[in-house]
């Protein structure tokens, strides 16, 4: 999702005048200014169209925008994709739509006219799609696992698409397992006005293994690695401006996960009781299953060698290279068992609904 670099500029308190909306309005030359409180949470809205109208009414110069304004504004929030924010501002006839957080505050603008360009992004990703699925079976005794449905579309042509979406059109898919399903479904991409090349792994290599059968010489950028099993609306443009803002060797995305002691945990010393906590709620960040590395990185593995991600990781930090992390507020989902590909289905009504 885009968002307008100078949108705090369209932020105006309600106490504004007419005449003072008019020349901010013109001054910002975006037919819009959003309303605030103190706090910069969402108030209200002020157009073009509301000042032509309280203008048609003869209102006072002098006038408080918070008499004209829209005091029901629309808005989205950051988790939203392009294709949804597109979808529901064309539904709704907006031009301009406030993003807000989950306290109602404005942390942003997004534009029709933004939207409608197609970015192209010339960063490599390079999707994991070989393993054996074996948790999921016997689902994955007659089909790969990325390649089980959800909805009404594999999880990786979900996956492919929300990429696409977003503007990437260079693509590397890893495969092993039934490799000829995933080929022969997604093909060269070119229905797609994208390329696909497969990284065929003979046997299994690991992820960090599979990354050392890329052409070297086309790595010329920052590579996205993600699992093939994996469901998210991540912002896909802001990870990667995270990671190159960041200078690190790799970024890992990271989800916080929570774990809830169904007990109430005793703190002791030297054979007495100092408290007691009930229940308490332990939190770890966990990985997300999605990476961003310099091409440097995919030069430094060994061709043809079982690799992890962990061991790739632990090599960098015994290298002293530095290793960034990006926190996944969006959804996300893990199918990793029967439990997950269920609740996947769910997931996609509630979070993909757009495509």
């Amino acid at each position: 999702m885009k968002k307008q670099s100078n949108w705090r500029k369209l932020l105006v308190e309600p106490g504004l005048s007419l005449v003072d909306a008019v020349k901010r309005l013109d001054e910002g030359a975006k037919r819009i200014l959003i309303v605030v409180d103190k706090r910069d949470r969402l108030i209200g809205t002020v157009t073009d169209g509301d000042i032509r109208r309280a203008l048609i009414r003869q209102t006072e110069l002098t006038t408080p925008i918070s008499e004209i304004m829209n005091t029901n504004p629309k808005s989205a929030t950051h988790a939203w994709s392009r294709l949804r924010l597109l979808s529901f501002m064309e539904r709704t006839d907006l031009l301009q739509l406030p993003i807000v957080d989950e306290k109602n505050k404005v942390v942003g603008v997004t534009f029709l006219y933004e939207l409608l360009k197609k970015p192209r992004i010339d960063n490599p990703v390079c999707l994991m799609a070989g393993g054996f699925g074996t948790r999921l079976k016997p689902l994955t005794d007659s089909c790969p696992k990325p390649m089980l449905t959800v909805g009404d579309k594999p999880i990786l042509e979900i996956i492919l698409e929300r990429f696409i979406e977003a503007g990437f059109w260079r693509f590397y898919i890893s495969t092993h397992y039934m490799a000829n399903t995933i080929k022969g479904y997604f093909g060269n991409g070119s229905d797609r006005d994208v390329e696909i090349n497969y990284l065929d792994e003979r046997e299994p290599l690991g992820t960090g293994g599979a990354l050392s059968l890329l052409p070297r010489e086309e790595i010329n950028a920052p590579l996205i690695l993600m699992n093939g099993d994996l469901l998210t609306n991540l912002d896909f443009l802001s990870l990667l401006s995270h990671h190159e803002l960041s200078q690190s060797k790799l970024t890992m995305c990271l989800r916080e996960y929570e774990q809830q002691v169904p007990f109430g945990v005793v703190n002791t010393q030297k054979g007495e009781v100092k408290s007691i906590v009930e229940k308490p709620v332990n939190r770890y960040h966990v990985n997300a299953g999605i990476y961003v590395m310099e091409p440097s990185v995919i030069a430094g593995l060994e061709k043809n060698q079982y690799v992890d991600m962990p061991t790739v990781v632990d090599r960098l930090l015994e290298q002293r290279a530095s290793i960034g992390y990006y926190e996944v507020s969006e959804d996300w989902l893990d199918i990793g068992r029967l439990d997950d590909f269920k609740k996947a289905q769910q997931f996609v009504l509630e979070s993909f609904s757009e495509l």
